[in-house]
């Protein structure tokens, strides 16, 4: 398929309207990081002013013209020389508690949905007991072993976008020995990281691997409403019935499903399609099609939280920019806002 047949299902709106989407979508991120800015500063305002300072020197004056000197030239080598993503710090106090499964997700075992259940099913214990509740409360102090490992806190986070091939795995280990996408990032970081979400053996295309258990519950949580883009290559015509189907959306096994838009991604091919949809249901795109009796040949995520592959070979990888990194975690927080004021 070539890639302006694709291009053309992505982008079906003008010029203009898009570089105003952008432009709203800009403002609605600064308007949430300026908010949590000034919250974090007005709840620290106190601690500063309590703060004793230091006496000054008899030389503090000229330390300090010898500094202001020093600094912007300082910036501006920091500015030509970004760094990806990879040594975020995340500010943990000794005795913070918090829910046991957020506890191992922070600690890079695996995501907080994932967690719940692994403490469900019995393993995991706190200080020697075992612990079936995932609400329960603990704190980096306590001694927490999950499936005989001890959890720490993960200090230092991670954020890789891999472009997965077919034929591998998202799990750590296959008993049956099959290829894992960990083999692709081997030497990447000594950090435990693990996939955001999952993509099936024959599914290639974007995915995420972090250790940031806060950013992969809501990249995940159906409640931001995360973009997800696939080119789906069928077996026969996708037929235009087939296509309203399922704009107006179809009921599988599991409920009610309907893409967020839908296209032909080549004009002379009608067995190619794109689609884009925000449900996280297991090998969803692939039931969905399935269902009205297509038989998908090839399946390729090419954008996830608008994220897209763009520049990174299939069976490569590449961290995420600090920048990145910043607009995925205040993505689509008007969603979730918006949902709360209807519910209260």
């Amino acid at each position: 398929m070539g890639k302006q047949g694709f291009d053309k299902f992505i982008n079906q709106k003008s010029g203009a309207q898009k570089k105003e989407e952008f432009r709203r979508e800009k403002r609605e991120i600064k308007k949430v990081i300026t908010e949590k800015s000034k919250a974090a500063k007005a709840g620290t305002e106190d601690r500063l002013q309590a703060a004793t300072q230091k006496p000054k020197s008899a030389f503090g004056k000229k330390e300090n013209a010898a500094s202001d000197k020093r600094s912007p030239v300082s910036k501006r080598e920091a500015a030509r020389q970004p760094q990806p993503a990879t040594n975020l710090k995340r500010d943990t106090d000794a005795n913070e508690q918090m829910p046991l499964n957020k506890f191992i997700a922070h600690s890079g075992f695996c995501g907080r949905r994932e967690a719940a259940e692994i403490v469900k099913e019995g393993h995991v214990t706190v200080n020697g007991t075992k612990i079936f509740e995932p609400g329960f409360k603990v704190s980096p102090s306590d001694k927490i072993i999950v499936k005989g490992k001890q959890a720490y806190i993960q200090r230092n986070l991670v954020y890789i976008l891999v472009n997965k091939p077919k034929d591998y795995i998202t799990t750590a280990k296959d008993p049956e020995g099959r290829k894992t996408i960990f083999e692709i990032i081997k030497g990447a970081t000594e950090e435990r990281v693990y996939p955001v979400g999952r993509l099936d053996r024959n599914t290639t295309g974007v995915l995420i691997m972090t250790n940031d258990g806060e950013l992969a519950q809501k990249l995940t949580h159906p409640s931001y409403e995360i973009k997800k883009v696939y080119e789906v290559k069928l077996d026969k015509a996708f037929t235009k019935k087939d296509f309203e189907a399922v704009l107006n959306g179809i009921t599988l096994e599991d409920g009610f499903v309907k893409a967020d838009s839908l296209g032909y991604a080549d004009a002379k091919d009608k067995s190619i399609v794109g689609i884009e949809i925000h449900s996280g249901r297991n090998r969803i795109v692939r039931r969905i099609f399935e269902h009205l009796g297509y038989d998908v040949k090839n399946l390729d995520r090419v954008m996830f939280a608008n994220l897209t592959k763009k520049n990174v070979d299939r069976g490569k990888w590449r961290f995420l920019s600090e920048k990145e990194v910043r607009l995925l975690k205040y993505m689509n927080q008007s969603f979730v806002r918006k949902q709360a004021q209807r519910e209260s």
